[in-house]
């Protein structure tokens, strides 16, 4: 008897704030600055210059990170809510155990960033850059994600659940399991050869059969 293979649920976080946390007052951030258990609330951080920060069981809410410079952080045990971000610049970051909730990101740089153990909740992300990025226990929930770019990135254990995703880039990306049955729309730009390690619903194959005859050549019509 064969066995059916199945999808490896990702780890969610458990992120676990302290019960106090201290409050960060300053307008700007510092480059390889050092921030435990802080609160950063209703910051305007735009420009800020936190090359290589460190973030440890931090909260950032309400902040605007409008192209900020962060390339190279490390946020872990750390929130994101109702977080604005233009232009950002997270290239090479760390994020771990971190979670997102109802942010707004356009045109955030994140390639070559590692996220592990990552739930991002409600929100919208235009022209996310993940290129070459390494993705493990990742959850996009309930969010709206437009163009965004997964080229050459690797996507282990990642979900979308109740996500919108259109126009997805997974040119030369590898995916093991990649659950995107909770997707509630599906499209994609490049890549659609690249779904091997994904499982998708038969509805999400329909939509996405003229993707897959393009890529082996086949053309189809109607009878005359």
């Amino acid at each position: 008897m064969t066995r059916r293979k199945t999808t490896k649920a990702p780890r969610r976080p458990a992120v676990r704030l302290p019960a106090a946390l201290g409050r960060y007052g300053a307008a700007e951030l510092e480059p390889d600055g050092d921030y435990d258990s802080l609160e950063f609330s209703g910051l305007d951080l735009t420009g800020a210059d936190g090359a290589g920060a460190r973030f440890m069981d931090c909260a950032l809410r309400r902040c605007v990170l409008d192209e900020a410079r962060l390339p190279g952080a490390r946020l872990i045990d750390s929130v994101l809510e109702e977080v604005r971000g233009a232009g950002t610049d997270l290239a090479g970051a760390t994020l771990r155990d971190v979670e997102l909730t109802d942010t707004r990101l356009g045109g955030v740089q994140l390639h070559g960033a590692t996220l592990e153990r990552v739930v991002v909740r409600g929100g919208k992300a235009d022209f996310l850059n993940l290129r070459g990025a390494r993705l493990t226990d990742v959850v996009f929930e309930d969010c709206v994600l437009v163009d965004p770019d997964f080229g050459n990135a690797r996507l282990e254990r990642v979900a979308f659940e109740g996500a919108t995703i259109h126009r997805a880039d997974l040119s030369g990306a590898r995916l093991t399991d990649v659950d995107l049955r909770g997707a509630t729309e599906l499209t994609l730009e490049r890549g659609v050869d690249r779904l091997a390690g994904a499982v998708i619903t038969p509805e999400q194959l329909l939509a996405l059969a003229p993707a897959f005859a393009a890529q082996v050549g086949v053309e189809v019509r109607s009878p005359e």
